[in-house]
């Protein structure tokens, strides 16, 4: 289903534009960028989803069919396509996305010559940025053009942290990403805060982890922690966010207590 636009009559606070971004791939950044989106479309903000990840799981987990569609953010970054026109309808009604194929698996390439081309992304979301309350952008588990793009559209990072060995490994490279793009690209640019995913409170492991990455950004970590939890592997297969697939889910609790907290903070 096509997005339907709704002007705002009433004055909103400044949109919240967030890349959710770790260079390390099975971190959860699709699973936050879906649930997170859903759960806070469940407090009633309007909110939209980039999948700005050639592999497309934001999209399939919102139950978009890829062969349907006409076109999608790799037309929107390279076909001069309007992003208005790219915008899909999802399950959860206040929440919206635009999808990504394996098409823009090309697209890291192709930006090289492009004009401005760290840029693209930020210049596109200008026209519609002000529709909603909250915009994330699902990254690619890496650090290219296409991340960049990310980092300057974006006003704040949220970054998810599994609670697993080795959990900060990379995540000082990407800071030093960041760092360079605020300096050079995004002044404005800062760090959210970070999401500590798949806890396993029966393991000590899972909570030295938590304490390592406290230890390391302070009041950055948010409180809620996602648990590992098998209705939040299911429910991308059903198309679905957990808060609906699975409503009284540890995962779906969990999501809806950290959109709160999301909420909260900005």
């Amino acid at each position: 289903m096509a997005y339907t636009d709704v002007k705002r009559g009433n004055p909103k606070k400044e949109t919240q534009i967030i890349a959710v971004i770790n260079q390390k791939g099975g971190v959860g950044k699709s699973t936050t960028a879906i649930n997170l989106g859903a759960a806070l479309g469940d407090l009633k903000k309007k909110v939209l989803v980039i999948d700005f990840d050639p592999q497309g799981n934001t999209t399939s987990g919102f139950g978009i069919e890829k062969e349907a569609l006409e076109q999608d953010i790799y037309d929107v970054l390279l076909h001069d396509a309007d992003i208005a026109d790219t915008i899909c309808e999802t399950p959860v009604k206040s929440v919206f996305v635009v999808p990504a194929t394996i098409q823009l698996a090309g697209a890291e390439i192709e930006l090289v010559s492009a004009m401005a081309r760290e840029s693209v992304l930020a210049s596109k979301l200008d026209a519609i940025a002000d529709q909603f309350d909250y915009i994330f952008i699902d990254c690619p588990p890496s650090l290219g053009l296409l991340t960049v793009n990310a980092l300057v559209a974006a006003k704040s990072l949220l970054i998810p942290i599994q609670c697993e060995y080795y959990a900060l490994e990379g995540v000082t490279k990407l800071l030093e990403s960041m760092k360079m793009v605020k300096a050079r690209l995004n002044s404005d640019l800062e760090i959210f805060g970070v999401v500590m995913t798949m806890f396993d409170k029966r393991t000590t492991l899972s909570k030295q982890v938590v304490e390592e990455v406290q230890n390391y950004f302070g009041n950055l970590v948010f409180k809620t922690l996602i648990p590992r939890n098998i209705k939040l592997s299911e429910a991308p297969s059903h198309g679905l966010p957990v808060t609906l697939y699975a409503p009284t889910s540890k995962g779906s609790v969990a999501y809806s207590k950290l959109a709160k907290e999301v909420n909260r903070r900005g």
